[in-house]
């Protein structure tokens, strides 16, 4: 289920004063990369990721490519870097706001 405006938002405000916890360098986005977002996301739930100036991809490519892959929602792309959302199955810290 796609993110809607308000909950985006909601994850951008929780967002905003994380550090990049994974960083694409001039491999681009790789099976190495995909674990590690994959592994974040299972600890945290919400990650930001940092595309390099090296990285031979575009970010938004990266974007359209990493979500589906993670099976997360991207919630952002500012600049170089990416949010990236999943709902944790067990125990789940953040609550989304319900669609008006």
């Amino acid at each position: 289920m796609p993110l809607s405006g308000k909950q985006r938002r909601y994850l951008r405000g929780l967002g905003h004063r994380l550090e990049p916890i994974v960083q694409l360098g001039k491999q681009g986005l790789t099976e190495g990369i995909t674990a590690a977002v994959d592994a974040a996301l299972q600890e945290h739930e919400l990650v930001k990721v940092r595309v390099g100036t090296e990285c031979p991809d575009d970010r938004h490519d990266v974007a359209e490519r990493l979500a589906p892959t993670v099976k997360g929602e991207i919630a952002q792309v500012l600049g170089r870097t990416l949010l990236v959302w999943r709902k944790r199955l067990k125990d789940s810290k953040i609550q989304l706001p319900k669609e008006a």
